[in-house]
């Protein structure tokens, strides 16, 4: 399994994936940026990770082709000593970038299966993060997503609105896309323990948690926040943002420029998942800000899942996969509105009731239709397919 824009420990959903195929019997590696200077080899949880060390650049299109350039070459690196060492029969590639089927097209020549999960559209990404991005890369990044489609043996995806470009933009055929949706582990429900600490410093919880992001909406949730006190006249409320990312200095940039800087806890990567979801089981209220534009439209957020697990409310611009993924448990805004996101705060803060309707009923399509348990049988059907074990059963 490969990545390249986070660790090993920070994808929750490779994770996860490992997980499910090392207890159907698969053998599983991941190569993935990790800290340190120099590669590594680490066993975490039975998944042999080697890392290479991360590449601290310029921010820019620059930046972002030299990222990935100097990904693709340690990507190269590393498959091939794993080639040379224990061997593999499948390579599993989780974009973001696509350039990683540049540094497997050989294993294909050598008989290796290819499995391109795609959790996002790249190009899309690429306009929603930089705003003027290059059309020369842009133009790459589309060469480089119809290479990963047509040298995959099999392609997952992490909703409809994705499958939808594989079968179009990407002409393939409906068979050889799996959609396998993101979403929370149920496990996660034992621990749902308030922080008391927190609890104390207002009695209106706000929360937005994951990636801060250029196309994560942290700007549209501080001037939402701003409107909640200059407009709706609601003073009593602190935000906590638990995450951090290449755009969290321009937020707290912009939450001092609107004085609200008061009224916002950033707390930072939170890793330990006890201390996550306490967080998260003492919001009132949880939020969504990410913006409508062509990446989002077709984002599934897992964020949102792991609201409805601990329970909470959601608000959210009324984008198509968010709707798909809360329905009644969240209330959507207008897109790209930011005063209107402020109304539907506004309207849960003095709404109790509302709010434990809307946080049961999320509760309940997590546990009956959304957990990660209701995806893993669509993973492991793509893999034994495309390892002939499926072949290999039926002629048993």
């Amino acid at each position: 399994m490969i990545l390249e824009n986070c660790s090993y420990l920070r994808d929750a959903r490779v994770g996860k994936q490992a997980k499910a195929l090392q207890q159907r019997g698969y053998q599983v590696s991941v190569i993935s940026p990790e800290p340190g200077k120099l590669p590594s080899r680490t066993v975490i949880e039975g998944v042999t990770v080697y890392g290479f060390p991360p590449l601290s650049v310029l921010p820019g299109t620059m930046g972002y082709f030299l990222e990935y350039a100097y990904a693709t070459f340690a990507i190269a690196v590393l498959s091939a000593y794993i080639a040379l060492g224990k061997g593999f029969d499948i390579i599993h590639i989780a974009n973001p970038p696509d350039c990683i089927i540049l540094a497997t097209t050989i294993y294909k020549l050598l008989g290796k299966r290819i499995i391109y999960d795609q959790h996002d559209l790249s190009p899309e990404l690429y306009e929603a993060k930089f705003s003027h991005p290059s059309r020369l890369l842009l133009r790459l990044q589309l060469r480089l997503e119809r290479v990963s489609y047509q040298l995959a043996d099999h392609i997952i995806v992490t909703n409809e609105s994705c499958k939808k470009v594989a079968l179009g933009r990407g002409r393939q055929a409906t068979q050889k896309v799996t959609v396998v949706r993101n979403g929370p582990e149920l496990e996660r429900l034992h621990a749902l323990k308030p922080d008391e600490e927190l609890r104390k410093r207002s009695s209106n919880i706000i929360a937005f948690v994951g990636v801060v992001g250029y196309q994560d909406g942290l700007d549209y949730l501080c001037r939402a926040l701003s409107s909640l006190c200059c407009d709706w006249k609601q003073e009593d409320f602190l935000c906590i943002v638990v995450g951090d990312g290449d755009a969290l200095s321009s937020v707290k940039a912009l939450a001092r420029e609107l004085g609200i800087d008061h009224k916002i806890w950033f707390v930072g990567w939170v890793s330990d998942p006890e201390v996550y979801f306490r967080y998260l089981s003492t919001a009132d209220i949880c939020v969504a800000p990410e913006p409508s534009n062509k990446y989002n439209d077709h984002s599934t957020f897992v964020k949102i899942m792991e609201y409805m697990l601990a329970g909470k409310p959601v608000v959210a611009f009324d984008l198509p996969e968010s709707r798909v993924s809360a329905e009644g448990a969240a209330l959507y805004a207008s897109p790209n509105d930011y005063r209107d996101f402020a109304a539907k705060i506004a309207t849960l803060m003095v709404d109790e009731r509302l709010r434990h309707s809307m946080g049961k009923l999320g509760q309940q399509r997590i546990e009956s239709r959304l957990a990660w348990q209701y995806s893993i049988p669509g993973l492991l059907a793509v893999y034994d397919r495309v390892s002939g074990r499926q072949q290999r059963q039926a002629h048993a």
